[in-house]
């Protein structure tokens, strides 16, 4: 009988260690099922700053790129446009080479620009022609263009006598939708002529001297 007793009491004994057993793992499990779920967690938390520092980036070029001002903001034609003949004597003395011609279109106006080496202020005598011709010989001087303003730069003289090297002033056709050209018809008793070649009918057109460095500059109305 005490024999029996002692084999359930063994019987008793092992159960309750196996069912410690299968307890304990399961609790084991159970601590890295969670400690696997906290590791993905975090590690999607640490992504996240770095996916809202680039919107942030984008959006502040976006904006800068936006707001950048154009090249030509803010660009006015010079003095007061008219149809009307121009003309200014120069300032004695005067002993200019006009150097180089630059042409630019922009928002409401053409502008023709006549850049000058030398000593002095020029002068001028600007008008409408119907025909253009040189003013030395008197032959046609070829420009594009329907309607012609013949310019006159007073104060000017030949290259050698100003000791400057002779410049290219080969025709210079124009950019925007008033200027079609401009040519040179050359030196002659102190005055350089050109003719600018418009498309369009007769424009308003302003005249200015501008200095450092010295320049004669045509503002042309891109109205009629």
């Amino acid at each position: 009988m005490f024999a029996r007793v002692n084999t359930m009491t063994t019987h008793a004994s092992t159960a309750r260690q196996a069912t410690l057993s299968i307890l304990a793992l399961a609790a084991a499990g159970s601590l890295v099922a969670c400690s696997a779920t906290d590791t993905a967690s975090t590690s999607t938390t640490a992504a996240e700053p770095k996916s809202i520092a680039a919107t942030s980036d984008t959006s502040t070029m976006a904006s800068t790129a936006t707001t950048r001002p154009s090249a030509d903001a803010g660009l006015t034609p010079l003095g007061n446009a008219n149809k009307e003949m121009k003309t200014l004597r120069p300032e004695a003395p005067s002993n200019l080479v006009v150097t180089g011609v630059r042409l630019g279109t922009h928002q409401g106006f053409d502008r023709v620009v006549f850049d000058l080496s030398g000593q002095g202020q020029p002068g001028w005598f600007i008008d409408y022609v119907d025909a253009p011709t040189q003013q030395a010989s008197g032959l046609p001087l070829k420009t594009a263009g329907d309607t012609f303003l013949d310019v006159g730069i007073d104060g000017t003289a030949y290259p050698f006598e100003a000791g400057i090297k002779e410049p290219n002033l080969a025709p210079v056709d124009g950019p925007g939708p008033i200027v079609a050209q401009v040519t040179s018809g050359g030196t002659f008793e102190g005055r350089s002529q050109f003719i600018i070649g418009l498309n369009g009918g007769q424009h308003p057109y302003s005249v200015q001297v501008l200095t450092n460095p010295t320049r004669l500059v045509i503002d042309i109305s891109q109205e009629g």
